[in-house]
């Protein structure tokens, strides 16, 4: 039979138990480390036990968190639930990585509330922002909130890490909202402002492909964009930027123009390249024949394309050996065609060309053209303009008849 000091001993023991509720943050001692990762600790002074699982443990991604703790360590941990339906106390899951995520809440909400900005990596882009860690608790960027221009692909930010403001903390619901644009205009401000103030027509500077669009490409110089027409991509046609550059792509580039109260830069990358007119006298060597496309008709002539950026004219009297009204009787704009190079100017750009040298030249219908006399300078015989020569020419041909006879 229990005697009465022995009793009372039971009974202030009894009193001494603490109850555990969910909620309460308790400490305990790591009684078992199992093959599933998880920690099984007791809670001191309730003679119950717990278990913490190895997603519980850590709030950043590690592998094996539970290999940082050993039998007989003491843990501090709040309780998330009660498991089981135990009447005299069963067990209980713990969380070291919420307990945390309590005081990061607290230090997050005294930064909100002095205005004070975090630093947040992202963990994953998602349909409508970015998913982050704020030291073990999960934030969320819309991605109207990235930054201060449109971006079309999210995944660029992975693994990245950025300031942000905070603009929604409530730690009950596990909410957290937070943006990055109001740094980023913030920062960008200051660089242009930067940029603007050091920035010259003819500068040749290294910057990065930000966006692309239909009209250029829009070139991150550290912190101000400026546009490279599409024009001014390359001396070869471009029919979409896209063809040519991808977001993300480090460039070299020309300023053309700068207009600081409109925040408006203008670059070429095409200018940095050859020119389409260097060595030309090497690529288009006078009596070579080349392949080229016809670019422009016009009432005297039509220009063709030989080499990417390079046109010259064929004079309509160089199209056929017969008579043109004019080019777009016999040419379109876009058809292939051969032509040789008469002339080269390169100082001014110009290339003189023939279709009409690489034709023979038509037989004459009458070998025995009536005798003339040479002083006889009238023209009332001569052939019509659809023979293709010239005056000079039907003259000539008659002297030359009369002097053979």
């Amino acid at each position: 039979m229990m005697s009465e000091n022995e009793n009372k001993q039971l009974l202030d023991a009894l009193d001494n138990i603490k109850e555990v509720n969910v909620g309460d943050v308790v400490t305990g001692e790591i009684l078992a480390v199992d093959n599933d990762s998880q920690l099984m600790v007791g809670i001191d002074g309730t003679g119950v036990e717990g278990v913490i699982p190895s997603k519980e443990v850590s709030a950043t991604m590690e592998s094996n968190p539970t290999d940082k703790y050993k039998v007989g360590d003491t843990v501090k941990v709040v309780v998330v639930s009660k498991i089981g339906d135990d009447k005299e106390g069963g067990s209980y899951l713990l969380s070291i990585r919420r307990l945390e995520a309590l005081k990061v809440w607290d230090e997050i909400k005294e930064k909100a509330d002095k205005g004070e900005n975090i630093t947040v990596k992202v963990t994953r882009p998602v349909r409508g922002g970015l998913v982050v860690n704020a030291d073990g608790v999960r934030g969320f960027i819309p991605a109207s909130m990235i930054t201060d221009h449109f971006v079309s692909d999210l995944n660029q930010y992975k693994g990245a890490e950025l300031e942000v403001k905070i603009i929604e903390v409530v730690p009950e619901d596990n909410r957290l909202i937070l943006s990055h644009r109001a740094v980023a205009e913030k920062d960008r401000k200051e660089a242009r402002e930067k940029i603007m103030g050091s920035l010259k027509v003819g500068d040749i500077v290294e910057g990065k492909v930000a966006r692309l669009t239909n009209f250029g490409a829009f070139v991150d110089l550290g912190g101000i964009d400026g546009l490279v027409h599409v024009s001014e991509i390359s001396y070869d046609h471009v029919s979409k930027p896209s063809d040519i550059l991808k977001v993300g792509e480090d460039v070299k580039v020309k300023v053309l123009a700068i207009e600081p109260e409109r925040n408006r830069i203008s670059l070429s990358i095409k200018q940095l390249q050859p020119g389409p007119w260097d060595d030309i006298e090497e690529k288009a060597a006078v009596g070579s024949i080349l392949d080229g496309t016809v670019k422009r008709l016009v009432d005297f002539g039509a220009f063709v394309e030989v080499l990417p950026g390079v046109e010259g004219l064929v004079h309509i009297s160089q199209i056929s050996h017969k008579h043109i009204d004019k080019p777009s009787d016999v040419l379109k704009s876009g058809e292939k065609i051969q032509v040789k190079v008469l002339s080269i100017d390169p100082e001014e750009h110009r290339l003189a060309l023939s279709m009409k040298a690489l034709e023979e030249a038509p037989k004459e219908e009458n070998k025995k053209a009536p005798k003339k006399n040479v002083d006889d300078n009238s023209t009332s015989n001569a052939p019509e303009e659809e023979s293709g020569f010239t005056l000079g020419d039907i003259l000539g041909k008659d002297i030359d008849n009369d002097s053979e006879e």
